[in-house]
């Protein structure tokens, strides 16, 4: 009955080792595969399968954002700065823009180049922008213009996770610590 018991236990500790979760929110089972076709910094059109192979994190956001977006990504580069260059190397992070009237190619590039050379500006007609957006339950909406023709765009701020395969694995929240981020991309370039 003694060994039975130790067996049983041992078995179920070394399943709860296996079975860990990721520090931030865990989106596998309710958000879709990797997919959009969308016009990238360089003016070429480009297709979600172009960035399969790496572990690939995506925000949406415009470049004219006066806080939530160079929040948000400078703190995905801090993550990623604290990583080794290996793993580094393999993670590339995709910044679709919201504002494609104002976002053009060459705005992307300068913006997402302050970044860090892991990150790739997109963008695209607005019914381009509203398939991506609607397939992951993304909100933006226009503000009223200024005198200037200046506009606010209030957006989601959440940074979706993508596995090298395309899927979903976890969404990070502003809520969530430097540290759970970098843990959490760690481990998804570890998936292999």
């Amino acid at each position: 009955m003694y060994k039975v018991l130790l067996a049983t236990l041992t078995t179920l500790l070394l399943v709860g080792c296996s079975d860990q979760s990721w520090r931030t929110t865990d989106v596998a089972d309710i958000m879709p595969p990797l997919d959009f076709a969308l016009v990238d910094e360089n003016g070429d059109s480009v297709q979600a399968e172009e960035y399969l192979g790496k572990p690939t994190l995506v925000y949406f956001g415009y470049t004219y954002c006066p806080d939530v977006c160079p929040i948000t990504l400078a703190r995905l580069g801090d993550a990623i700065r604290k990583l080794d260059d290996e793993t580094r190397d393999e993670i590339q992070v995709l910044f679709i823009s919201v504002d494609p009237a104002r976002d053009t190619p060459e705005v992307l590039k300068r913006y997402t180049d302050a970044f860090g050379p892991e990150f790739v500006g997109l963008s695209g007609d607005k019914a381009a922008i509203d398939a991506v957006t609607n397939r992951y339950r993304v909100a933006y909406e226009y503000g009223e213009e200024n005198e200037n023709g200046d506009y606010l765009v209030t957006h989601s701020s959440a940074v979706f996770a993508f596995d090298r395969e395309g899927q979903a694995q976890f969404l990070v929240r502003d809520s969530h610590p430097v540290n759970d981020v970098e843990a959490d991309i760690k481990r998804l370039v570890a998936q292999g």
